[in-house]
């Protein structure tokens, strides 16, 4: 029977999609990479999604976040992000966690219910973390390195951590995650240097914070604010959208 997920049963099949109905995947991080990565989820027919964000969407999220916009500004990523995908698919089920993940917050979950999980976060320590519980429950896990301060969406590649070079942050999941015995780990990465972001403070979040209230972590906290586009971490969410329907699918 046609309906909104037809043209994709065209090309998987209709097991695929059944099996897709009825998966559980969660995306930590619904930034600009994790956000454009649920799109995709939710689009494919995902029966099951876990959002897990403590932010609330701000202004300077607008360049580059599919939840973002002038009407969501303010509003918690994991509660615009669940509107959306409802509106998309009635039938998802869709559990939010307004959650910022680290090590001390990760008994929260439990990853044996997951079939997939999405890192898309910032932080090694949680990056770290969310390997390792996945690993220890079997489930299924792809991990994003870092996105921001690049132009050349071209340059991702999906490979295997210790395959990675030139990116800082897979440098440092490299070396943290080899000290744990963790052998291998699915990521996308980037092979593009990155570009060093202006330091003009007249556009620059460290000087002109407009994080809505009640934020918990504000930009003047971080060491640097980096610079991002419209185009780079979409891709990067795409892509690992894509790896996950396909193992989910069983489709080569």
């Amino acid at each position: 029977m046609l309906n909104q997920f037809s043209r994709t049963e065209l090309l998987l099949g209709k097991e695929a999609m059944e099996r897709l109905s009825k998966a559980r995947v969660a995306v930590f991080g619904i930034g600009g990479v994790g956000g454009y990565t649920v799109e995709a989820l939710a689009r494919c027919g995902v029966g099951t999604i876990d959002l897990i964000d403590d932010d609330k969407v701000c202004l300077t999220n607008i360049n580059r976040q599919i939840i973002a916009t002038r009407k969501t500004i303010g509003k918690y990523k994991v509660d615009v992000m669940k509107e959306r995908i409802l509106e998309i698919n009635p039938k998802a089920v869709v559990n939010t966690h307004q959650c910022f993940f680290t090590p001390e917050t990760a008994d929260q979950f439990d990853f044996s219910e997951f079939d997939y999980v999405v890192d898309a976060i910032d932080t090694v320590a949680g990056k770290i973390e969310l390997v390792i519980r996945s690993q220890e429950k079997n489930t299924p896990i792809i991990c994003c390195m870092g996105a921001g301060n690049k132009l050349d969406p071209t340059r991702f590649e999906v490979t295997d951590i210790y395959k990675t070079s030139v990116c800082p942050l897979a440098k440092v999941m490299r070396k943290e995650l080899k000290a744990r015995g963790v052998k291998k780990l699915k990521v996308v990465y980037s092979k593009e240097p990155a570009h060093k972001p202006s330091d003009d403070m007249s556009i620059s979040c460290r000087s002109h914070c407009v994080c809505p209230p009640g934020t918990a972590r504000k930009c003047t906290a971080k060491r640097q604010i980096p610079g991002s586009t419209s185009f780079v971490p979409p891709v990067a969410g795409l892509i690992i959208a894509g790896e996950v329907i396909k193992d989910l699918s069983n489709i080569d």
